[in-house]
Order: structure tokens, then C-alpha cells, then sequence
């Protein structure tokens, strides 16, 4: 018989079904009042695009920014692609966004917060 005390229980948020481990929106709240945002369900929208898409390319030995930020474009195209979402996520959807996601942004993700240029 397997020794079961071994074995690690997470709790998974079934509302976050591709988060990566150690990820948890309380997580992400706390990153959220550092960046002076508010999440509401539009946020957490993106959060979940960006966790699935992150977790269906784990074969992909790195994430390109341009690819990310097409997939974004064409998943929001109908609420107004990156217009909507520079406006919930002022310094970016990619890079504050994979913050909020628990992700690591690709290289070339613009932050306007700290002064990229676009």
C-alpha cells in the first residue's frame, strides 16, 4: 500500500483550471494592489486566456511576445482587442498581465509603467 502522507494535496481553484502552481488569485490580488488595479471579472478573463495559452504551449521551449500578444488580440477581438485591453491593464496586457497570472512575461514585453518605449 502507497504511503499516502507523502503525497502534497494542492487545492486547485476550479475557476483558474490552467494556473501554475503556487498560483492563487489571492496571489494575484496582492499583486494587483501593488500595480494600483482593481481586478473585476474583465481582469480575470484575461488571467485565465493567458494561463490556458501559457499551458498549452509548455512544449514551446519560449513564449514569443509577438505570438502572445496576436493570441490576445484575436481571443478580444470582439470586446476590442488591445485597445480593451491597454484599458484594463495600463502598463500592458501582456507583461501586467502575466504578473497578475503568476507568468513569466516574454522577453520584450512592454511596460509602460517603467518606461518602455512603444
Amino acid at each position: 500500500m502507497p504511503d499516502r502522507s507523502a503525497t502534497v494535496s494542492v487545492k486547485l481553484d476550479k475557476s483558474f483550471p490552467h494556473a501554475p502552481p503556487g498560483w492563487t488569485p489571492d496571489v494575484a490580488l496582492k499583486t494587483a494592489r501593488a500595480e494600483n488595479l482593481t481586478p473585476g471579472e474583465a481582469h480575470w478573463e484575461v488571467v485565465r486566456a493567458l494561463q490556458e495559452y501559457f499551458a498549452r504551449h509548455t512544449e514551446d521551449p519560449m513564449i514569443h511576445q509577438r505570438e502572445l500578444h496576436d493570441a490576445l488580440e484575436e481571443r478580444f477581438h470582439h470586446k476590442g482587442g488591445m485597445r480593451y485591453l491597454y484599458s484594463i491593464f495600463p502598463r500592458g496586457p501582456v507583461a501586467q498581465g502575466c504578473r497578475l497570472a503568476g507568468l513569466q512575461a516574454p522577453a520584450g514585453s512592454v511596460d509602460k509603467g517603467f518606461g518602455s518605449v512603444v
